[in-house]
């Protein structure tokens, strides 16, 4: 039998009506044994498959949620996604995973997927600052939760990490190793993870007595990954008096630039200290394991599904929380004097 085998070729098949077929897709307990079991060999012997889309069209609403992330192939995202898919897979939902690539064009077209989709719920870490545009989908009815990014909005709920905090654990452990000139390797300064870990940067600094402006040594880099770590060392190199230490927003730039100084003869923490950021897994067995500000990754994306399916199932009795982690300094070989 075809795939295209429809509801009216299983009643055939079976010997009932479309009412019966109906039955025991959607009520299969009102249906009597004999002719439920009549009706399941009809459908295995044509190979018939349910139009899911169909069903949630009328219906309104699906069993899927999405997340968009930023990057998906950085560890930190791999990590915080199990824990949404974890924690929806035993409410019984479906995730949707959506790679924005920090590009407001892309994240519209999967948000428009997901509208068009009847998605029950969004989780988003936004590439734009201001979240507000998102309240459109809460106004029709889509439940979002800002994810790994705090939320201005008061009934907009979100799940973070105060990155602040950990750009001064940061700056401040290679202060103790008296580190004056520190490179931060970072991408977009529009991004506001990489903001915040400069401003906690900027802090540590001041309550050192030190100049900021003098202190800090910014290496731009146009996408937060390995690659780009490693090619932002010719910049790091011909930016005037060499920092002896390195601060990289993320664990992907801290491996690429680690590759880069160990091919060009650069001690580490020797000649230069280096700290990453979100201390993914293999962070601890790098050739030289890698200080990095550890932040909760699964707690994260589990705390951010459990806020959106309470938010798409009880919309009248939801409470809008606004949950922010605290990050921890995990000291490796990388920064040890």
């Amino acid at each position: 039998m075809s795939s295209k085998s429809n509801i009216r070729d299983v009643a055939k098949r079976a010997g009932v009506s479309l009412g019966t077929v109906s039955n025991v897709l959607n009520r299969p307990e009102i249906v009597a044994d004999e002719t439920r079991e009549r009706v399941k060999s009809a459908i295995e012997e044509i190979g018939f498959v349910r139009n899911g889309s169909a069903r949630q069209l009328r219906a309104g609403t699906s069993q899927h949620i999405g997340l968009v992330v930023l990057d998906v192939a950085n560890p930190f995202f791999t990590e915080v996604a199990r824990g949404v898919e974890d924690l929806a897979n035993q409410a019984g939902y479906v995730v949707i995973l959506c790679n924005s690539d920090d590009s407001i064009d892309k994240e519209n077209h999967y948000l428009q997927v997901l509208e068009e989709q009847r998605a029950q719920g969004v989780l988003i870490t936004p590439v734009q600052s201001d979240a507000s545009y998102l309240q459109r989908f809460r106004q029709r009815g889509i439940a979002v939760v800002l994810l790994d990014r705090p939320s201005r909005i008061k009934d907009l709920c979100s799940v973070a990490v105060d990155d602040v905090r950990g750009g001064e654990l940061a700056a401040a452990h290679l202060l103790e190793g008296r580190h004056q000139r520190i490179g931060f390797v970072h991408g977009p300064i529009s991004i506001r993870q990489v903001a915040d870990r400069r401003r906690g940067m900027i802090r540590a600094l001041k309550t050192a007595g030190l100049d900021p402006d003098r202190a800090i040594v910014d290496i731009p880099t146009h996408a937060q990954s390995a690659r780009e770590g490693e090619e932002c060392l010719a910049k790091l190199l011909s930016s005037g008096p060499m920092p002896t230490a390195v601060f990289c927003a993320n664990d992907l730039l801290a491996l690429g630039l680690m590759r880069g100084l160990i091919k060009q003869g650069i001690s580490i923490p020797g000649d230069m200290a280096l700290v990453g950021y979100d201390d993914v897994e293999f962070a601890s067995v790098l050739a030289i394991p890698l200080t990095s500000i550890r932040q909760p990754k699964y707690e994260l994306g589990r705390a951010a599904a459990e806020l959106l399916l309470d938010e798409a199932n009880n919309p009248t009795t939801h409470q809008h929380k606004h949950i922010t982690y605290q990050p921890e300094l995990i000291v490796r070989d990388s920064s040890r004097s």
